[in-house]
């Protein structure tokens, strides 16, 4: 019996970042209750050998189900074959990504089978009543934990908290049969078309640029989208600017946007509320431009620049594109 599932998410045949992140979270739990994970992949035709590289963060098995009715998600087919596939396999806790797939998969197959399910964790530990989840409530404003009744718990975490960890184990690739009959009415997926000029997401991005209230009106975000062209990286926002109406929603940082954890990090003409911070604080390494020494941004800051920001962005992006080039 697999003690914990861990469900990666495939996309046009690529096995996302946020499939590490679960198998990691996995193998933590795993780890403490010495039992296995068995990741678990669903897609069309053709991504069985990119499901072997989640070996390499702690899956003893992986489970791929490859089938023309998979390609893209469908939430009665899929949720039927998780469903089936928990049943079948059992396990402890079943780890899903907070993604938009994830939140709408994961819900559906607690119901299914009656169980438990905490959403967008960013913390997983086990005690004495078994697994505890923490989950941010209110938007962000305070952190709660809960337990479960019964087993297994079906949990989502949250994107960029669980930092990919490598930890070899098996991962031997196994074949997944399934019904070609299951999952009942469904919406079909004919085409996917992205949007022109669609930008790197920020939740992905290795590199990302964010602006805050500081930068005094919409207008002014083209330094922003400079810097970050510049860099080869994202553009990221505040809260407060998003609620502005100055940014989507899509580009906010923080607890009721998106967690980021980039390599680099800038944060200009943010001050740095408790709620931004926990939006990206692990980040590798974190720079921050504002004219105000006491901000609470330096705190966490690897690198502060003290000044105006109309000044410092435009010559810090004409040396970056110097350096590059």
């Amino acid at each position: 019996m697999a003690g914990i599932i861990a469900f990666g998410e495939v996309r046009e045949g690529e096995v996302k970042k946020s499939s590490w992140e679960v198998v990691t979270a996995a193998r933590q739990i795993a780890d403490v209750l010495g039992c296995e994970v068995h990741a678990l992949l669903l897609g069309g035709p053709g991504f069985a050998d990119a499901a072997q590289e989640l070996a390499r963060y702690g899956a003893d098995a992986i489970f791929v189900a490859e089938d023309e009715s998979l390609g893209h998600y469908g939430p009665a087919r899929y949720t039927s074959v998780v469903v089936d596939f928990i049943r079948e396999q059992g396990c402890k806790v079943a780890v899903f990504p907070a993604s938009a797939l994830g939140k709408d998969l994961a819900p559906r197959v607690a119901a299914r089978l009656g169980l438990g399910y905490a959403g967008e964790c960013t913390g997983l530990a086990v005690e004495a009543d078994g697994l505890v989840a923490t989950r941010p409530k209110y938007a962000g404003k305070l952190f709660a934990k809960v337990g479960f009744e019964k087993a297994p718990a079906i949990v989502s975490i949250r994107a960029n908290v669980f930092t990919p960890q490598e930890k070899p184990a098996a991962g031997e690739v196994r074949s997944l049969s399934i019904d070609g009959e299951s999952g009942g009415l469904d919406a079909v997926v004919r085409e996917i078309r992205a949007s022109a000029g669609e930008k790197l997401d920020v939740g992905e991005a290795s590199i990302v640029v964010s602006g805050g209230r500081g930068l005094r009106d919409p207008e002014n975000f083209k330094l922003i989208e400079e810097l970050a062209d510049a860099l080869g990286g994202a553009v990221g926002a505040s809260r407060a600017v998003v609620d502005a109406g100055w940014r989507p929603h899509a580009e906010q940082v923080g607890q009721t946007g998106k967690t980021v954890s980039p390599q680099l990090y800038f944060a200009v003409g943010i001050s740095g509320a408790i709620q931004h911070l926990a939006g990206m604080r692990t980040a590798r390494y974190i720079v921050a431009i504002n004219k105000d020494p006491d901000a609470p941004i330096f705190k966490v800051a690897d690198y502060g620049i003290v000044g105006d920001l109309f000044e410092v962005v435009p010559r810090l992006t004409e040396e970056i594109r110097k350096l590059r080039g």
